[in-house]
């Protein structure tokens, strides 16, 4: 699992990442791909999408010079469509993006 994670992280941004690519790299099934997520209580989908927020969430509160655009942090982490995206942060983090990086950064 250890390397299907760092493969997957390492193409986090990339909006065309599939089970499909995934399981093809690993040189597995994408039954087995989807069976070694559900061995850990959760799919192969939420994990993604769980990662791909989390790392949104993390550039989106970093200080910088000029706050980063939450449209261009959606599309640097593998989100096609930012309603889709701003939707899902919401439903994780309880807080839009742009709220989310207004209070982090000033």
């Amino acid at each position: 699992m250890d390397g299907i994670r760092w493969y997957t992280n390492q193409r986090l941004g990339d909006p065309a990442l599939r089970p499909e690519t995934i399981a093809a790299a690993h040189f597995i099934s994408v039954r087995l791909l989807h069976k070694l997520f559900e061995q850990e209580g959760t799919t192969l989908g939420r994990w993604l999408l769980q990662r791909r927020l989390h790392e949104c969430r993390r550039e989106l509160g970093r200080a910088g010079i000029a706050p980063a655009k939450v449209a261009a942090v959606a599309r640097r982490w593998g989100f096609a469509n930012t309603a889709h995206f701003s939707r899902a942060f919401r439903r994780a983090y309880g807080i839009s993006p742009r709220d989310w990086r207004d209070t982090r950064t000033g």
